[in-house]
């Protein structure tokens, strides 16, 4: 038997949770003051998911921010990253678009407005 602690982030009040567990097989959960902190617990042990946020390089270089639209599987997230340092993004970009479909079960979206730098050009006199 594991025992894992956890603190509840589904409410402010931050219950300490802790979960007595074989595996997959929850044996019993302690420490939570509502029903949605035991399915918190149940989820972080079963079938963990997360929202990637992180960047994406533009065709001109330079990084944009993006993020998952819904949580992918926690064993996912370095695979969803590698997959990511491999692509790069056409500008211009709107907050909300979407880079890549179906990745991981998610859609990549873009977390910021970005457009094409403007060249300025010099004149010497």
């Amino acid at each position: 038997m594991t025992e894992t602690n956890l603190t509840c982030i589904i409410c402010p009040i931050g219950c300490p949770i802790t979960i007595k567990h074989e595996g997959n097989l929850i044996l019993e959960i302690t420490g939570n003051t509502c029903k949605r902190g035991a399915a918190y617990a149940e989820a972080e042990i079963c079938h963990p998911v997360r929202t990637l946020t992180t960047t994406m390089r533009c065709e001109d270089g330079r990084m944009l921010s993006v993020k998952t639209d819904r949580p992918i599987p926690k064993q996912n997230l370095m695979d969803c990253m590698r997959l990511l340092k491999t692509r790069t993004v056409s500008l211009p970009v709107s907050v909300g678009d979407v880079l890549l479909r179906d990745v991981f079960g998610s859609n990549i979206v873009a977390t910021e407005n970005k457009t094409p730098l403007q060249q300025t050009l010099y004149f010497c006199l």
